[in-house]
């Protein structure tokens, strides 16, 4: 695999800069929230149309389980926790950040195993460095995430996510070459995506959506270098993996793998109940 270092870098500082951003806006929103929860109380509930858009979602989740996670006992035991009901009790925005950070919690889990593998850790260590800096973003994402939880007057989500969790167990013995690694967590950064995207309709306050959005769009861009990684590997063309890229030679779906859709879709989004304390 050819990498050019200097250009690598600076792919690795420009990802470095979005997120940036998105962090310092999830900091400046936290005084909003605060004030936001004071107004509304603490016996905020979920409204009976926020119950109906989260049934919708429940139902549509529970509908792609077989093909999210595959058939089996997994498949089962996802299919019960998603048959549970929704605690209403708790105001859906504090739910869904619960779940995010749940999510956050997972993903932390899942690169930290990945750069424990011989083919990554002892790998080129550019690449080893842009494994281990998504790693912390992610980390820094579920702090973002715990710190507005708490704002709201909820309580910290510290454990991965419920759903995902064994199938990160049940896959790390599969993980025996880097295609089986970018694929996997390309599964995973599309579940955040998808989640937050989805988040977006389902909230109501723009103060709680603005995190959402800052990171959605950090771990979109995830998503669309390992989906461009993968269908290289996945296709024989590990050697046009390079910075600079030979354009010329790339296959001419290059261009389109990384965003195949016009519009992400939401049918892999988390409901926000998923990771709920």
């Amino acid at each position: 695999m050819l990498i050019d270092d200097t250009q690598l870098h600076q792919l690795i500082e420009e990802s470095q800069d979005q997120h940036s951003d998105a962090m310092k806006q999830s900091i400046a929103v936290v005084p909003d929230l605060r004030d936001f929860a004071a107004q509304r109380g603490s016996d905020a509930i979920i409204t009976p149309e926020q119950m109906r858009a989260l049934n919708e979602s429940r139902s549509r989740i529970r509908s792609r389980v077989p093909l999210a996670v595959g058939a089996g006992g997994i498949a089962l035991a996802v299919h019960s926790l998603l048959s549970r009901p929704a605690a209403a009790d708790t105001a859906l925005d504090i739910q869904a950040l619960q779940t995010a950070s749940s999510l956050e919690v997972l993903a932390v889990a899942t690169y930290g195993v990945a750069l424990t593998l011989p083919f990554i850790a002892d790998g080129n260590a550019t690449v080893k460095a842009f494994a281990e800096m998504t790693m912390k973003q992610h980390d820094e994402h579920r702090a973002a995430f715990q710190a507005q939880t708490k704002a709201l007057g909820g309580e910290i989500q510290e454990n991965a996510n419920p759903k995902y969790a064994p199938v990160v167990e049940e896959t790390k013995p599969k993980l025996l070459a880097p295609i089986d690694v970018v694929n996997f967590a390309a599964v995973l950064e599309q579940v955040a995506t998808q989640t937050y995207l989805a988040n977006l309709a389902l909230l109501d306050d723009s103060t709680s959506k603005a995190l959402f959005a800052s990171v959605m769009a950090v771990e979109c861009q995830h998503l669309a270098v390992l989906r461009a990684v993968g269908a290289l590997l996945d296709g024989g063309g590990e050697a046009l993996i390079m910075i600079p890229t030979d354009v010329a030679a790339l296959p001419a779906a290059a261009g389109s793998v990384a965003f195949p859709d016009d519009f992400e879709p939401i049918d892999m989004a988390s409901p926000p109940e998923e990771g709920a304390l």
